[in-house]
């Protein structure tokens, strides 16, 4: 079990900035002049960062027929290695071309679109840094490390009109969107609670051992930290022992499934345009409230599969929520399985053996494409994530502080609290050589 911070968790307290970069570069050749991608052209994809998570999402966008992914940049080159193999294997050519430094990929002017999958500091500054150069942008979760970096991507991806695809699949995933569909319809009576699964809160700043540092084309570690606190060199960061750190992860790694769970409760609240106006903490939860009355519990468990709260039915899978309203409740998680009460609302749950087992990412990646050929809004978009992150980081904080924190959802500030404020961005590394 993650072991808490104590009392000096306020310790964590950074001064304010976002992390940003700037790009002039000439954008993609294959718009048209309404801006949409030629129905006759394939959208050629560039990747940033390519990892497990990453691989995981390319392998639901390389069966597209009208997608080509190009392209590859990712600072480790045992990686780049590793997705070259991937790419030219699926094609069956030697096509794909791979790059050490993301911003040579964004000068290319044939790249429409990125897929970005790099660790959690990186992902607002690289997908600004794309959407400046004229790319629309996929962004794994959680999309921005800060409550400021939440807001300037989105506010950059409407100034820069790109389309922009938050990696929170779950909104695109049937028996997720079936869950959401009950609290809506009225089904389950009038909505007063819901519950969205995190891991345990955690934060760690403490260093591993320095190692020699390796030269930049087997690991750009200056690129690797970007806008992140420079430290030694150890290839464990590199391998994924940043996840849980203050300088590389995001709300106290609250945001791991809070950025999935959260943003189904929010969805299921029809609170898209808002967020939870109250935030407390407790030993086992944080407990959240909206200005419509309706609270939103956030449980912490252990594990991905052990030590669940006692209402979480073990057999849905990771990631699950619940709605509750006062005539019944459903919950569901990446199983498929939707498990509802009263049993008159289970019979009305479509067959079992007709649901789709584990999650299925295919339906969100394809909903960005089409977004990016019609510029239409995507399931994910720049203000879902922003409002749906925002109330994840706002829960980080409120358990960083150990207290109970007000939120102006309008401001997008803490009422009347200047520590808490201050915790809404960090310092940037100037990373840019």
């Amino acid at each position: 079990m993650t072991k808490h911070i104590p009392t000096s968790r306020r310790d964590f307290l950074l001064s304010s900035v976002t992390a940003t970069a700037a790009a002039t570069i000439v954008p993609s050749h294959v718009l048209a002049a309404d801006g949409k991608v030629g129905a006759n052209d394939k959208i050629n994809l560039g990747v940033i960062g390519i990892g497990p998570r990453c691989t995981y999402d390319l392998n639901a966008m390389l069966p597209f027929q009208d997608i080509k992914c190009v392209a590859i940049a990712d600072v480790q080159a045992k990686r780049r290695d590793a997705g070259k193999q991937l790419v030219d294997q699926h094609y069956g050519n030697q096509d794909l071309k791979l790059y050490r430094d993301f911003r040579e990929l964004l000068e290319r002017k044939d790249i429409d679109a990125v897929l970005i999958a790099t660790g959690d500091r990186w992902h607002a500054a690289a997908s600004i840094i794309a959407a400046k150069a004229g790319k629309d942008v996929y962004s794994e979760k959680p999309c921005g490390i800060t409550i400021a970096a939440c807001q300037e991507l989105a506010a950059t991806m409407h100034k820069e009109k790109r389309v922009f695809q938050a990696g929170t699949q779950r909104r695109s995933v049937p028996n997720f969107q079936k869950a959401v569909e009950w609290a809506h319809s009225g089904k389950l009576g009038k909505l007063h609670t819901m519950h969205a699964s995190v891991y345990i809160p955690t934060l760690d700043n403490s260093w591993l051992p320095g190692q020699p540092t390796p030269s930049r084309d087997v690991v750009d570690w200056n690129l690797w930290l970007g806008p992140a606190a420079w430290r030694p060199f150890n290839q464990q960061y590199c391998d994924g022992k940043w996840r849980g750190q203050w300088d590389f992860d995001s709300g106290a790694r609250l945001l791991d499934w809070g950025a999935h769970t959260v943003d189904l409760c929010q969805w299921a609240n029809k609170s898209d345009d808002t967020m939870p106006i109250e935030y407390e903490p407790t030993e086992k939860t944080l407990n959240c409230r909206y200005a419509n009355g309706v609270k939103l519990v956030i449980d912490f468990l252990a594990s991905p599969f052990g030590d669940r709260a006692p209402h979480y039915i073990t057999r849905l899978g990771t990631c699950p929520v619940r709605f509750i309203g006062d005539e019944g409740w459903v919950e569901t998680g990446d199983e498929g399985e939707i498990v509802a009460n009263p049993e008159s609302l289970q019979k009305q749950l479509p067959d079992a053996s007709k649901r789709v087992k584990g999650l299925d990412v295919t339906a969100h990646a394809r909903n960005w494409f089409d977004c990016i050929r019609s510029r239409g809004v995507t399931a994910a978009n720049p203000d879902v994530m922003r409002r749906s992150h925002i109330a994840c980081h706002a829960a980080a904080i409120a358990w960083i502080l150990n207290r109970k924190l007000k939120f102006d959802p309008v401001k997008e500030e803490f009422v009347n609290d200047p520590e808490a404020n201050l915790l809404r961005s960090r310092a940037a590394r100037e990373w840019a050589v």
